[in-house]
């Protein structure tokens, strides 16, 4: 699947978060753009899963 995500820079302790629209609560963060987003493919999946369980 593909979702889009929103990027945006932590400017009071740095790095990025990372939030995923589709999936409300769905949140994540990274020192970097490339280690938020990695970790936000690991929290959209963790999301589907779930609701894949529940549905």
């Amino acid at each position: 699947m593909i979702f889009k995500v929103v990027v945006t820079p932590d400017t009071e302790i740095g790095g990025f978060t990372v939030s995923c629209p589709a999936l409300p609560g769905c949140h994540s963060e990274g020192e970097t753009i490339e280690e938020a987003l990695e970790n936000a493919r690991d929290a959209m999946s963790g999301c589907v899963e779930v609701l894949n369980r529940i549905a």
